[in-house]
């Protein structure tokens, strides 16, 4: 917990460095909030909640360059992969977020074995970028816990109380407490992009990466196309994920970027494929005996939705179906996701 506690410190220095009202995209912040949540579906198992917080920062040579910051953060801002990579911006993206997973019936105190365990994950992360208006390249580092101390069966019982509805009642059950680790690195390129003289537009954005770590480790691969009018250029709209955040500006034409017309709306699709070879959620836990369940090697998000523009603000809502992810799983899983996006 050494390790988190430093990068918590950085975060707060890098809040604390200030922003102005930016006139370029690239001394533009963007905060995002991400909800999503099975409710959407009208069901309460699997995937059943996620919320995550991300900031994603300006352009990081003003950082390097900034007397607000103490000299022994600057060393270590050297050292951030892709710095160095001369015409391309570089940003720093903090994160910190939960995830909650559960078997489909929840009313159940004992184990259920030909079910999912029931699992939260309480994270932090710290991601670097490198783009341009094309390509951006994403490593991230997300540092957190998986069992009771994710205190993710507290917030679910919490919200469920709120709501006056049936109180999940085998967390009992859940993994036990391990400290996670992901590194996760991916690419996404802009492969095709059109505007008309009105402002309708069409862009394709491919991604690829991967992830190590005892939390995960896969493969993965996938598409987004989108349609509509003022499309914005930046990398798309995307779930929960380790190196997902997309939402930042990453060039000339987007509508968040003051002096243009600053509305916009478009429909997407995309779709991400994952060779999995360890999900803890499903294989349970690493250094100790758990429940498991016999995981699926080949997994798809498949997604629909909308985005809406509106000054600096950024609303997307996306329809999801995930394939089966364990062999004892009876059918698909489906979940909605929210994106709201401040870019300032």
């Amino acid at each position: 917990m050494k390790y988190l506690s430093i990068l918590i410190q950085i975060t707060l220095l890098l809040f604390s460095a200030g922003a102005v009202f930016a006139e370029s995209y690239k001394d533009l912040h963007t905060f995002s909030f991400y909800f999503e949540n099975d409710i959407f579906a009208r069901t309460d198992q699997a995937y059943t909640n996620g919320v995550k917080l991300t900031w994603v920062s300006p352009d990081l040579t003003s950082y390097a360059e900034s007397p607000n910051l103490p000299e022994w953060s600057l060393p270590l801002i050297e050292k951030i992969p892709f710095i160095h990579e001369p015409n391309l911006q570089r940003n720093i993206a903090l994160s910190i977020g939960q995830n909650m997973y559960t078997p489909e019936d929840t009313e159940r105190y004992d184990l259920i074995e030909d079910d999912r365990p029931y699992a939260g994950w309480t994270y932090f992360g710290i991601a670097f970028h490198n783009k341009n208006d094309r390509r951006l390249d994403s490593l991230e580092i997300q540092l957190g816990i998986v069992g009771p101390q994710s205190y993710a069966d507290k917030t679910q019982r919490l919200v469920h109380e709120i709501k006056g509805v049936q109180i999940p009642n085998g967390w009992d059950n859940q993994l036990k407490n391990e400290p996670g680790l992901a590194i996760v690195a991916e690419r996404k390129y802009r492969v095709f992009r059109y505007e008309t003289m009105k402002d309708l537009g069409i862009d394709t954005i491919t991604h690829l990466g991967g992830a190590v770590g005892n939390v995960s480790i896969y493969a993965n691969a996938g598409v987004e196309a989108r349609l509509g009018w003022n499309v914005p250029v930046d990398f798309g709209t995307s779930l929960i994920r380790p190196a997902g955040d997309t939402s930042a500006p990453a060039g000339l034409g987007d509508p968040r970027i003051p002096g243009g017309i600053p509305y916009g709306i478009y429909l997407f699709g995309s779709v991400d494929g994952r060779a999995v070879a360890r999900d803890i959620f499903l294989d349970g836990n690493t250094f100790t005996d758990s429940h498991s369940v016999d995981r699926k090697n080949f997994v798809a998000d498949i997604s629909a939705g909308i985005s809406f523009i509106f000054y600096q603000f950024k609303l997307s809502y996306a329809q999801v179906m995930r394939t089966k992810e364990f062999r004892e799983q009876e059918k698909e899983h489906r979940f909605g996701s929210v994106t709201l996006s401040l870019s300032y």
